[in-house]
């Protein structure tokens, strides 16, 4: 099976099921390279359960999974981020006891694929701390470097996230939820951040902030009940009458 022509992530016919229960039910979904398509639906449509195989952490028991017309179905997690899927996860994954730098360097390391044993001496690796500090200005934490993740507000922490996510030099990111949790203000700081990778990655969005989804995807598709239901852009998804029945409902008035 050939990736469709010009895609970046192409998922063809996926299937993934818990005992009788069928949670991703045929899904297809093309990711072209530097759009950001959103995934979008009701709570329990699968949409974790996806961005899950689409990483590697679940096997789907059919289907296919190309990046670039490599097959990944049968990749693991650490070969598939060094082919180029990262994720992030809806509840951050940063180490609290250390600086927001240090959090970033060793997203670097583990990109470059060197050894974590002797951490003192890459403290001070500058091969290291160059991206590092690079990263974490991209983001804007760059005044932030040296505090201690756990003296960092939520939204920082969501920001310091994706700059360790950004480390591995992805080509796809698949970002769950990253708007999770905060406030209004950061929610807007995190949509402009995002607007800026726009056209650098392709960038696989799942999101429960309409305001933030229709604002920032190229395309959406719509998954209820592990199907996609609808695939489009913005203004093709608020007018699809079934996607307004079986989701937005009164929520597009409001976008």
């Amino acid at each position: 099976m050939n990736a469709a022509k010009g895609s970046t992530l192409s998922v063809n016919g996926l299937v993934k099921r818990f005992g009788g229960l069928l949670v991703t039910d045929h899904f297809n979904l093309e990711v072209r390279p530097g759009e950001l398509h959103a995934i979008i639906g009701p709570n329990g449509a699968g949409k974790t359960t996806l961005i899950n195989q689409l990483c590697g952490e679940l096997m789907p028991q059919a289907g296919s999974i190309l990046l670039d017309g490599r097959e990944l179905v049968r990749e693991s997690v650490q070969r598939r981020a060094r082919m180029g899927i990262s994720r992030s996860y809806q509840i951050t994954s940063v180490f609290r006891e250390f600086t927001a730098l240090e959090n970033v360097m060793l997203a670097v390391q583990g990109a470059s694929g060197r050894n974590f044993s002797f951490w003192k001496p890459v403290l001070g690796d500058a091969s290291l701390l160059g991206p590092a500090q690079a990263l974490l200005e991209q983001v804007g934490l760059g005044a932030q470097a040296k505090t201690p993740v756990s003296a960092m507000a939520h939204g920082a922490h969501r920001q310091l996230e994706l700059a360790m996510t950004m480390a591995l030099q992805p080509k796809v990111m698949l970002l769950d939820e990253p708007m999770a949790g905060m406030s209004h203000q950061e929610s807007e700081d995190m949509v402009r951040l995002l607007q800026t990778l726009k056209g650098r990655y392709g960038i696989v969005l799942v999101e429960h902030d309409m305001d933030a989804v229709f604002a920032l995807a190229d395309r959406i598709t719509v998954m209820v009940y592990g199907k996609a239901i609808a695939c489009g852009t913005s203004e093709q998804i608020r007018n699809d009458p079934d996607v307004r029945m079986a989701y937005l409902g009164d929520q597009v008035e409001t976008v």
